[in-house]
């Protein structure tokens, strides 16, 4: 069970719970075996013990919270992450909205660990940079320009290409639904004239600041879409599983640290731990061949021969397992042995159903040392035994059908199966024994 951490403050950033779809808050659970894609619980679903698919309720699983120190004590993860995204919005400098926005951290607490970790740290230079690099961009007058093509595609309105791509329109470098879509709806209505008053006028000017910032921060976003090849997300998955299953979960926890380290760095950063999990394997493996006392390249061959020949006769031992299990039952084992034949000649096999003929019965309950036993005869506790009944509940039973078969001078099974709440095929077999021995009467 390990402690790890989504770096994400919003909810609404992560998929929702398998068993309940609610949205995630931390701590949640994070099933360990299931993937590629992250089987996410929440705590009362992982309580419950919730099921789904190839997921069981014994695999191993992992902590999802990022209530644990990074850069010092005192600061989380998600203090480091809400940190910088206040930065990001409010602006280098404007400590006191900052510390409005974090809510739990004072200004001059936030200055002072921003100032000691993300400034005067050498270790963030790179990063420090890129950061100055996006502000400048955020700060630019102009418009980012698309590089055009020769002939650029022009999807159709909701075709595949056009899904693909999110409502990316080439021909105009624009979506088809922008960010903040309905920015311009504050100024549609705003008219300059003469006859205004100063404040009249400086609050239409601060309107339209307003806007333009908004408007630099749709251009921000779309630069980092087209810097980091976002457009065609799914090319943009496809590469992602090149990479073991490791590099691909720590490629989703650092995609949102993206946006403040450029591209190549980026993608630099990923593949140099694409690149440190292959050598650790490589590494595993010399480590495996001179724990078994192999010393040159061409005893390794031998030895991963041998060892694929007993990877197949311990798979082979398991087949056998799974054929001893139907021995005692005829109809499965011909259903297996059918099974086995037609995979032998390349046909798909039919899956059929075992009936109830086919499966094993329970064997009867033991009636020692169970309260009421001495009160049953012989016929009595072979039905016990049979029906798994305790017999204080048998007496109950019994004694209520009795009871309502003399006030009614008779009993229909329907009228048996209202007042008796288990199992119907138990309740006839209740009912069909006392009419046998007499103890009541068919209405």
């Amino acid at each position: 069970m390990d402690r790890l951490a989504s770096f994400g403050n919003d909810p609404f950033d992560k998929p929702p719970c398998r068993g309940c779809s609610s949205y995630l808050a931390e701590p949640y659970i994070k099933c360990a075996e299931c993937g590629p894609s992250p089987f996410l619980l929440c705590l009362q679903c992982f309580t419950r013990g919730f099921e789904y698919k190839k997921h069981q309720s014994d695999h191993k699983y992992e902590i999802m919270t990022s209530d644990f120190p990074v850069l010092e004590p005192g600061w989380t993860a998600q203090e480091e992450m809400a940190l910088l995204e206040a930065v990001m919005d409010c602006g280098f400098g404007n400590w006191q909205d900052v510390a409005y926005q974090m809510r739990t951290k004072s200004k001059e607490e936030c200055e002072s660990h921003y100032m000691k970790n993300f400034i005067n740290n050498p270790l963030f230079s790179s990063a420090l940079l890129s950061l100055r690099q996006t502000e400048e961009s955020r700060c630019a007058d102009s418009a980012i320009p698309f590089k055009p093509t020769d002939d650029p595609p022009r999807p159709t309105f909701d075709s595949v290409l056009s899904r693909d791509m999110a409502g990316y329109m080439p021909a105009r470098a624009d979506f088809m639904e922008e960010f903040d879509n309905y920015a311009e709806w504050d100024l549609k209505d705003i008219d300059f004239v003469d006859d205004d008053s100063d404040i009249l006028h400086a609050l239409k000017v601060a309107v339209v600041d307003i806007y333009h910032s908004r408007l630099k921060e749709r251009q921000r976003r779309k630069k980092i879409i087209r810097d980091h090849g976002l457009i065609n997300l799914r090319k943009f998955q496809i590469l992602e599983r090149c990479y073991p299953k490791e590099v691909q979960e720590l490629y989703d926890v650092m995609r949102r640290f993206a946006r403040v380290a450029g591209p190549i760095e980026h993608d630099k950063f990923i593949e140099s731990h694409a690149l440190e999990f292959d050598l650790r394997r490589e590494i595993r493996r010399l480590q495996e061949y001179r724990k078994a006392g192999i010393k040159s390249f061409c005893s390794a061959k031998v030895y991963e021969r041998v060892k694929r020949v007993r990877e197949d006769e311990r798979r082979k031992r398991t087949m056998l397992c799974d054929v001893l299990q139907y021995i005692q039952d005829g109809r499965a084992c011909q259903q297996w042995l059918s099974k086995q034949a037609a995979i032998d000649a390349g046909i798909t096999p039919v899956v059929t159903t075992i009936t109830m003929s086919g499966r094993r019965s329970a064997p009867p309950l033991n009636l020692t040392g169970l309260p009421g036993t001495e009160k049953l005869n012989e016929r009595e506790k072979e039905l016990c035994q049979v029906v798994r009944l305790v017999p204080g509940a048998y007496l109950e039973y019994k004694q209520a059908l009795l009871n309502e078969c003399r006030r009614q001078g008779g009993l229909r099974l329907a009228q048996a199966r209202a007042l008796i709440k288990i199992d119907v095929n138990k309740t006839r077999k209740i009912y069909d024994f006392l009419i046998k021995e007499g103890y009541i009467n068919k209405a």
